[in-house]
C-alpha cells in the first residue's frame, strides 16, 4: 500500500536530506518538499506566508495525484498545529493509503547549532527559507519551532520519533527506513 511520509521536525535537523536518500534508493518514491514548491511561486519571498499557504495547496494536490499512481510520497515538511497536516491526513485517507509521520530530532542546543552551521555554510538547496527563518528570528525562531513540537508531539500518538543527535544522515537515515518497517504481528 502506498504510504504519505511526513518527515516532520525543526529547520536544519536533515528533513531533506533524508527525503532525498529515501527517494534516491526507492524508485518512483516522490520527494515532494513545501519548501520548494513555495519558491515556484513568483514574490514568494515578499509574500512568504500568504505564498506558503497556496504552496501547501498545491503540494497536497501533487501528493494526491502522486499516491493515486500506487507510489509512496515522501514530505519533508515543518508542522507545530495538527491543523496544519490535517489536510494532508486527509488526502492519504481520500486516496485510502497509509499516512505516516516520523519527527526528527535533536536536543536543543543541537538543533539550533545545526541550523546555524546550514546557514554559516550557505547552503544553496535551503538558502531562500533560511534567509526568510533568519530575517525573522534565526535561531530564536528554531527555538520556538522546538518548544512548539514538544508541544505538539503528545497530541500525535502514532508519530515516531527519531532523535538525531550525535548520529550521521546514513544512521538517521536507517532509522527512518526501520520506523517504516511493517510491525510483525506474531
Amino acid at each position: 500500500m502506498p504510504r504519505l511520509i511526513h518527515l516532520n521536525g525543526p529547520s536544519g535537523i536533515g528533513k531533506s536530506t533524508i527525503a532525498r536518500s529515501y527517494a534516491e534508493r526507492h524508485p518512483g518514491v516522490l520527494n515532494l518538499d513545501t519548501d520548494h514548491v513555495v519558491r515556484l511561486i513568483g514574490g514568494w519571498r515578499d509574500t512568504f506566508f500568504e505564498t506558503f499557504k497556496a504552496a501547501q495547496l498545491l503540494t497536497r494536490a501533487m501528493a494526491e495525484t502522486h499516491l493515486r499512481t500506487g507510489h509512496d510520497v515522501v514530505m519533508p515538511q515543518l508542522a507545530t498545529r495538527v491543523a496544519d497536516i490535517a489536510p494532508f491526513e486527509a488526502a492519504a485517507a481520500e486516496c485510502g493509503v497509509e499516512y505516516r509521520e516520523i519527527l526528527l530530532t535533536a536536543a536543543k542546543p543541537a538543533a539550533l547549532e545545526r541550523f546555524a552551521g546550514r546557514v554559516a555554510d550557505g547552503d544553496a538547496e535551503t538558502k531562500g527559507i533560511d534567509d526568510v527563518v533568519q530575517e525573522r528570528g534565526g535561531t530564536a525562531i528554531v527555538g520556538r519551532i522546538h518548544d512548539q513540537l514538544a508541544a505538539y508531539l503528545p497530541l500525535r500518538p502514532h508519530c515516531v520519533v527519531v532523535p538525531t543527535d550525535g548520529r550521521v544522515p546514513e544512521q538517521t537515515y536507517e532509522d527512518v527506513v526501520a520506523a517504516l518497517a511493517p510491525v510483525r504481528r506474531g
